[in-house]
């Protein structure tokens, strides 16, 4: 490898150098004093709705509690995994179909919180935006490549400000990344590596079942869950347990697998670092354990390849769940720690595993890399922030998470294509001009999906 020159022609001991004089000369205005502080332009406060409030919508809603909005309706099809919601904001009104909730308190939402398992995102999403509302919608934002370009497209047609529950992009960790990068630490990016335990067990134990058939069995719906309305736009099956609540992210009908839960939240800090947002890969192709009609595998490995962008190289883009993992490159010390999660970013000068910069002899580099990011006022008050400020687009609003999510769906089908054995070493070419696979029609059939009766638009 050669020794690292960076655009000023600096060596990499003179920019570490520069870099340290100029981190002491550069102040980040604390938030408190721009405003920031989860506090919005205006005295008014923003009137929001809750869709799906167990688990992380629950969450959700209480990051909101301590800035400038009012909850005034609840929504969720299952009132038992509600009731903390419901509990803590008893002044709301209580639904369980969001459209009845949209259609009744048309006046009185401003925005609404879409938080429920991953088929229903987009048509929540899309009804709300349609009715002006602003949305913010968890991660992977949808469960089609199509949605993510239409949830995305509906929100520019009427203005909304939207933002997808990618929480660590406010994080300290996300911002360091990019200053490292658009620094020049590693030179220009060529390779990208992300892996994670799930869905096997890990460090957490067990988080979905994958890699199983549908079960046996009719067993009762339990008394205050909706299943019809559960199922929204999914294809018509009886209830079981093994679907609701949480354990849904395995299923192809519900969840979009480890990849669509966790792609999201650990591919965005870097494309926003490498400015990839917005720039598509010309292929796709995975390999897996075995693949079912029913569930995501058990483990898995994806491969985007793009090709070159504005002045950066052609970068390959790999995945792994399931507790696989890349090999430790031989720029990394054997001492250092692959963990159960992570992140590999490898320039043409160096390489960053997870937030530690090595350069060729295997050491860290040491020194600072200055901030010349402005932070973010906290994930949720950029929220707030630009539904009352159109000036202001949260950082991960929907003509970045649209985008972003795509990329990461086009992994699962993929995946999918994977069923038919003939298929299972294909490279999808993909045009996004064309929105469709150049070479396999069977692809195309996953990039969207029928909506059950009922529920189209």
């Amino acid at each position: 490898m050669k020794k690292i020159q960076h655009n000023n022609g600096l060596s990499r001991r003179q920019f570490l150098k520069a870099s340290t004089l100029a981190a002491t000369a550069f102040t980040i205005v604390p938030g408190h004093v721009l405003g920031l502080n989860g506090a919005t332009p205006s005295s008014e406060r923003v009137r929001i709705a809750g869709i799906g409030l167990g688990g992380q919508g629950g969450h959700d809603l209480g990051q909101f509690r301590n800035l400038p909005v009012d909850v005034v309706a609840l929504c969720d099809v299952d009132w038992d995994r509600g009731a903390n919601s419901f509990n803590s904001f008893p002044k709301a009104k209580k639904y369980k179909d969001y459209r009845k909730m949209l259609e009744e308190m048309d006046k009185e939402i401003d925005a609404v919180i879409v938080a429920t398992p991953d088929h229903t995102h987009a048509p929540a999403s899309i009804t709300a935006i349609r009715r002006g509302k602003h949305v913010y919608c968890e991660k992977p934002l949808t469960h089609t490549m199509f949605e993510a370009k239409w949830v995305a497209e509906e929100a520019r047609k009427h203005g909304v400000a939207t933002q997808m529950g990618n929480q660590g992009q406010a994080s300290e960790d996300t911002y360091r990344l990019c200053e490292m990068i658009q620094a020049g630490a590693i030179g220009k990016v060529k390779e990208l590596h992300v892996w994670t335990d799930r869905p096997s067990n890990g460090l957490f134990g067990e988080y979905w079942p994958q890699g199983v058939n549908r079960p046996q069995g009719t067993p009762p719906v339990p008394e205050n869950l909706d299943w019809n309305l559960w199922l929204g736009t999914a294809p018509e099956r009886p209830y079981h347990p093994a679907y609701h609540p949480f354990i849904w992210r395995g299923w192809w009908d519900f969840g979009t697998g480890a990849l669509g839960d966790i792609g999201c939240h650990f591919f965005a800090p870097i494309f926003r670092a490498i400015g990839l947002t917005g720039h598509y890969p010309k292929t796709v192709h995975a390999v897996s354990t075995r693949v079912n009609e029913e569930t995501f595998p058990l483990g898995s490995m994806v491969e985007w390849q793009f090709d070159s962008y504005g002045n950066n190289p052609p970068l390959k883009m790999v995945w792994y769940d399931g507790g696989l993992r890349p090999f430790r490159p031989d720029i990394v010390p054997e001492g250092a720690a692959m963990a159960e999660n992570g992140r590999l970013i490898v320039g043409e000068e160096g390489i960053i595993l997870d937030s530690t910069i090595y350069d060729e002899n295997r050491r860290k580099v040491v020194g600072e890399i200055p901030k010349t990011l402005e932070r973010s006022p906290g994930h949720y008050a950029e929220f707030v922030q630009a539904c009352k400020d159109p000036k202001k687009p949260a950082r991960m609003n929907f003509d970045q998470a649209g985008p972003l999510a795509q990329v990461v769906l086009m992994g699962n089908v993929a995946l999918r294509v994977g069923l038919r054995e003939e298929l299972t070493r294909i490279r999808l070419h993909w045009d996004q001009e064309q929105f469709k696979f150049t070479n396999s029609e069977e692809a195309n059939h996953y990039v969207h999906k029928n909506y059950r009766e009922g529920w189209s638009f």
